[in-house]
């Protein structure tokens, strides 16, 4: 299955999904899906959250928590869930507050494994 396919299949099966994002630390997006138009603008959001990841990524490094695997952020009108896919590569889910987070974070995890390899 494509990225593209692998990301739909995510974005699709959780209520509330806004969008599934495959990106770089440094906010150069791979590849992305987009259900509806969001009050915010997605792109932005993407960029930002991947400036706060890469700090988060070099803290955890610094303290030797070990190897950085999932990160949510929790808005008022947002929740996202970030998973590592690699040392260049993150996956991130955004939804609507209200929106299925356990099954988000469930099918965003399980299919990581998949979107790592095609990257591969």
């Amino acid at each position: 299955m494509s990225l593209r396919d692998t990301l739909n299949t995510i974005v699709s099966s959780v209520d509330g999904a806004l969008a599934a994002v495959i990106m770089a630390y440094d906010g150069i997006p791979i590849d992305e899906v987009a259900v509806e138009q969001a009050e915010f603008d997605l792109q932005l959001l993407s960029v930002e959250y991947a400036s706060v990841l890469k700090e988060i990524k070099r803290a955890v490094e610094v303290i030797k928590a070990g190897n950085l695997e999932e990160v949510s952020i929790a808005t008022t009108q947002t929740r996202v869930v970030v998973r590592v896919l690699n040392d260049d590569l993150f996956a991130a889910l955004i939804m609507k507050h209200d929106g299925n987070f356990g099954k988000g974070r469930y099918l965003l995890k399980l299919n990581s494994y998949e979107l790592a390899r095609e990257l591969s």
